[in-house]
């Protein structure tokens, strides 16, 4: 579905999205395949034609994308590499196409200006050789970590693709890595699900010095065990969320709504719905999110291609504007890309004020 763009002059960075090709992979999961799949089988393949044609590049007729970040997805890892550095191989293809859209021929856009990619953290100190090469293969554009810690009792909520251990940032492992990455000033992006949100809780005190940035209004559940309970769920969500903003290190994306995870729409891929009618949708999860932290902490995202499952891009980014429609302009500038260009220090994708 395509909608006329709201507020077409409105600089926005997209702090998060994803490069992949799964090409290779969707075969081999078993059979029935689980929602993630069929959400992603019409984006398997998606690099820099693809995220160029649904940002537009900054092109007249599209929203007005004028940086990104990409965010790790275990692609393109090295194979030649041992197990620990091969994640590096994801950081040098993004730093490629980031080059690709510094070269000038696409105008100021500035595709992948941000690259988060991933160590494991559970190496203890002996991460720290992982993030030195992450570092150097960004040349200059890497600005953090992400090892997810999404995880379920119901096998049936994340599917095959997902292999987090319960239980992942409490473990004494994980901390002693994460302790070792929290030297380098870099920023560290969580996901995990709504019932797990006390993990992160948890590693946010013990490191309040850490940057720690939350993924997706921390995935309220709208799928298997979880269908038809986010009514039910919504108030332990919400206490999460406001105690998560009591620390001042933690910011919080506001998106990956339309993943079919969350269930919101239930319907998809991409099956049609209009930006007024997703706005209504998220607006509980959205507004409770930057009402608990402040415009200042909180960052609109698309988790692309991901939430194709509900919106198109020119849709998804309506529907946020229709939800910001009440804030002033400084705190709607903050929301779509001064919060993301300090967090990930982007600033000089931003247009000349």
């Amino acid at each position: 579905m395509t909608e006329e763009i709201i507020d077409p002059n409105l600089p926005i960075i997209d702090p998060h999205h994803h490069l992949w090709d799964l090409r290779p992979l969707v075969p081999a999961f078993p059979e029935p395949r689980h929602d993630f799949i069929e959400a992603i089988a019409g984006a398997a393949y998606y690099t820099f034609d693809e995220l160029q044609q649904d940002t537009r590049g900054g092109l007249e007729g599209g929203h007005n994308i004028v940086g990104t970040v990409f965010m790790e997805c275990g692609a393109f890892y090295d194979a030649g590499r041992d197990d620990a550095m091969k994640s590096v191989g994801e950081v040098e293809f993004v730093n490629g196409v980031a080059a690709q859209g510094a070269s000038g021929l696409y105008g100021e856009y500035r595709p992948c200006a941000g690259i988060v990619g991933h160590a494991d953290l559970t190496m203890g100190d002996a991460v720290k050789p992982v993030i030195e090469a992450l570092i150097a293969a960004g040349n200059g554009r890497f600005r953090g970590i992400r090892h997810a810690a999404a995880w379920d009792a119901d096998p049936e909520v994340l599917g095959p693709p997902f292999h987090a251990p319960e239980g992942l940032y409490l473990s004494d492992a994980f901390r002693e890595g994460f302790a070792a990455f929290a030297g380098y000033g870099l920023t560290f992006d969580a996901w995990l699900l709504e019932p797990q949100l006390g993990d992160v809780l948890d590693l946010a005190r013990a490191f309040p010095g850490q940057t720690i940035v939350l993924d997706h209004c921390g995935t309220p559940l709208n799928i298997a065990c979880y269908r038809g309970k986010l009514h039910e769920n919504f108030d332990r969500w919400r206490n999460s969320i406001q105690a998560l903003a009591e620390c001042p290190n933690v910011q919080v994306k506001l998106g990956g709504l339309a993943m079919a995870f969350c269930g919101l729409p239930e319907g998809g891929p991409m099956k049609g719905h209009s930006s007024e009618h997703l706005a209504g949708l998220w607006r509980p999860y959205i507004e409770t999110c930057i009402h608990a932290f402040g415009p200042d902490r909180c960052m609109f995202e698309s988790n692309y291609p991901v939430d194709r499952w509900g919106a198109s891009y020119e849709v998804l980014w309506n529907a946020f504007k229709r939800l910001s429609h009440s804030h002033s302009e400084g705190e709607r500038r903050a929301l779509f890309a001064g919060t993301a260009a300090k967090t990930y220090g982007i600033e000089h994708v931003l247009p000349a004020a």
